[in-house]
């Protein structure tokens, strides 16, 4: 088993994604630069935080036009499960693979704290060691992580589970006031409709061992891992 982790001018989180899937989750992982055109040999894939090209036009609208991405397309369309974290998940809904956009924050200015997430769906490669309903810490950091999407976009989202992750707080309440950014209906993350592409805002990679503060984040990376395991 090996894992992608692609790298764009800009990207700052990909060593830290590096180290929790090959120190702590223990497996085989590698830096790919956004030049490479065959991901043949990855079994799946991490499209880490950052600033790709300094969020240049729009952020991610520079890195989802890349060569690489034709490569993340055919993975995608393989099964493979592919994960966006912040910058990642912007990429995806600029390059297509999700639907709906990023826009900048309610009150536009950088937010980087702890969030409380509520799990809105375990049946996917990334949530299988969730419970449905559970409220996990993980931090944020970003300026554009305001999902929206249109009416039946976002009808379509709900009706297809297609809502990973809401804001809540850490009672579980999904309210405006522990909206960080002013996403639709607190949405911090959601899946294609094929359920093996996932992008979420908060960075799981950030939570991933006691030292940080919240070891929820793990449990993302391997659900992914299992779930390629069993394929």
């Amino acid at each position: 088993m090996k894992i992608a982790i692609i790298q764009f001018g800009g990207s700052n989180c990909d060593l830290d994604v590096l180290h929790v899937l090959q120190d702590v989750v223990g497996v085989d992982a590698e830096l790919v630069w956004y030049k490479e055109e065959d991901l043949s040999q990855y079994d799946g894939a991490v499209i880490p935080g950052g600033f790709s090209y300094g969020d240049y036009l729009r952020a991610g609208a520079i890195a989802a036009r890349t060569p690489i991405m034709d490569a993340i397309k055919k993975m995608a369309s393989e099964g493979k499960p592919i994960m966006g974290i912040c910058n990642g998940f912007q990429v995806l809904t600029e390059s297509g693979l999700l639907d709906g956009a990023l826009m900048t924050n309610k009150y536009p200015k950088f937010r980087c704290e702890t969030t409380y997430l509520k799990v809105e769906n375990t049946d996917t490669p990334f949530t299988s060691k969730f419970k449905k309903g559970e409220i996990v810490k993980i931090p944020i950091a970003h300026m554009e992580g305001n999902f929206y999407a249109d009416k039946d976009t976002l009808a379509r989202l709900n009706d297809n589970g297609q809502i990973v992750f809401k804001y809540s707080d850490k009672n579980g309440n999904v309210t405006d006031n522990v909206n960080p950014n002013g996403s639709q209906e607190n949405i911090a993350g959601i899946i294609d409709p094929n359920r093996n592409v996932i992008g979420l805002m908060p960075h799981p990679e950030r939570a991933s061992e006691a030292i940080l503060g919240s070891e929820d984040g793990i449990r993302m990376f391997q659900s992914m891992v299992d779930y390629i395991a069993k394929k």
